[in-house]
């Protein structure tokens, strides 16, 4: 079902993976430049490939979301003004992450497209775009600067989350409907007055979560409460704050929205005060069970068993509990215990990667372990700190796959 591909040219690769879902076809595409020279030679080339990429599909595709992840942040108004040339009136939503690629490139580039007989992409200004087909909507959500560095993560969060959710009002949707959720805090494990950033900005998410209802009908029947998007919170540099989210509305029944927690992991939200004394909240996966198909978003994902940390300092050891945590979490037991069966993924059906290093001397064995257990999945390498001191690695992705067909019972 996914189809990757890693098509070698004068400019470089451009690694990317091709879902065909019936009525709809996705492409995810992590572009990293093989050449050197200036941020703008760089971005040049990435937008080439990217060009190459989307013209060699069997189907005109749209770019709806991307992220780009820089070295340096004063290389943003360039990246800002060709992109914003490359696609004229067709700008996706877009975040500007301060992450330095491990490869030692300027800028790295994460992109959706999506493509269709029924498509129709309409556009709410910058910070919002809509997709629709088949009776499904979903609305992309990001690209505002992070606030003031002088305000702290709870008001800078509080903000944030506020002009989100006035994003999405604009597009005609809201906060209940989100599935998905990204959030960037520059010094995230720095001190802030008699606490941590991570810990303020968790706290200014659990007040505001605290009275919306996410999932409404599409949430399995048993979910009664509690149940919150997948997502990441990560570091970045500086002290301001990005976010991005993805939301869906339906109302086809054969539409369900599983929640999926890990059976050796903690639920994040059920964590112990001594983590954070508002636990974060999020689950550790979110999958879309639409017709035969399955799309399941697997949150930032650590070296954790249980709620503890595992194998400080070893970064492959830590890579590979890492890597173990998403195998399980998205694996067809785990999907039974959630009440569905017939669902389920393997790593290999996932359609890309983004890992997070803390230090930028642990990429070499790190991408080792992760080409050795994931394949050929398309993947970014970036570098940002980890919520916990000891935690050298996250992992997140989104993995495609199809619903086994119930058995039937033999005629008597």
């Amino acid at each position: 079902m996914v189809v990757l591909a890693n098509d070698s040219g004068p400019l470089g690769a451009a690694d990317f993976s091709y879902v065909n879902l019936g009525d709809s076809a996705r492409l995810s595409l992590m572009l990293t430049p093989r050449g050197g020279g200036s941020v703008g030679e760089q971005v040049g080339e990435i937008l080439l490939t990217l060009q190459g990429a989307l013209q060699n599909q069997p189907r005109p595709m749209t770019v709806t979301f991307q992220t780009l992840f820089l070295r340096d942040a004063s290389d943003q108004p360039e990246c800002e003004r060709m992109l914003t040339s490359y696609y004229g009136g067709e700008l996706p939503v877009t975040n500007y992450v301060l992450q330095p690629p491990c490869c030692g490139a300027a800028v790295t580039l994460e992109a959706w497209a999506i493509g269709g007989d029924s498509v129709r992409v309409e556009r709410f200004g910058p910070h919002a775009l809509a997709v629709a087909y088949d009776s499904i909507r979903w609305v992309y959500c990001g690209g505002f600067h992070p606030d003031a560095a002088g305000a702290g993560a709870y008001s800078q969060m509080t903000s944030l989350l506020e002009r989100m959710r006035a994003a999405l009002a604009g597009a005609a949707t809201d906060f209940d409907h989100v599935v998905r959720a990204w959030f960037y805090l520059g010094g995230i494990t720095e001190p802030e007055g008699a606490t941590q950033r991570y810990m303020e900005m968790n706290r200014a998410r659990a007040d505001f979560y605290r009275d919306i209802s996410f999932g409404r009908s599409l949430l399995e029947a048993e979910a009664l409460h509690g149940i919150y998007p997948a997502s990441t919170g990560i570091g970045m540099h500086g002290q301001g704050l990005v976010a991005g989210c993805v939301a869906l509305q339906t109302r086809r029944k054969d539409a369900t929205l599983v929640h999926l927690e890990n059976p050796q992991q903690t639920p994040a939200y059920a964590y112990h005060s001594r983590y954070s004394p508002q636990s974060p909240r999020f689950s550790r996966g979110m999958a879309l069970v639409l017709g035969d198909y399955v799309t399941t978003w697997i949150s930032g994902t650590a070296s954790i068993v249980n709620s503890e940390s595992r194998h400080a300092g070893n970064i492959e050891r830590q890579t590979e509990q890492t890597i173990d945590n998403i195998e399980r979490l998205v694996a067809a037991d785990t999907f039974v215990a959630h009440g569905l069966r017939g669902a389920g993924a393997t790593l290999h059906d996932l359609a890309k990667i983004r890992v997070y290093l803390k230090r930028p001397e642990d990429f070499p064995q790190c991408k080792a372990v992760c080409e050795r257990r994931f394949g050929r999945v398309p993947a970014i390498y970036a570098v940002a700190d980890v919520c916990r001191p000891e935690l050298l690695v996250e992992i997140e992705g989104v993995a495609f796959s199809r619903c086994a067909p119930a058995p039937t019972t033999p005629a008597k």
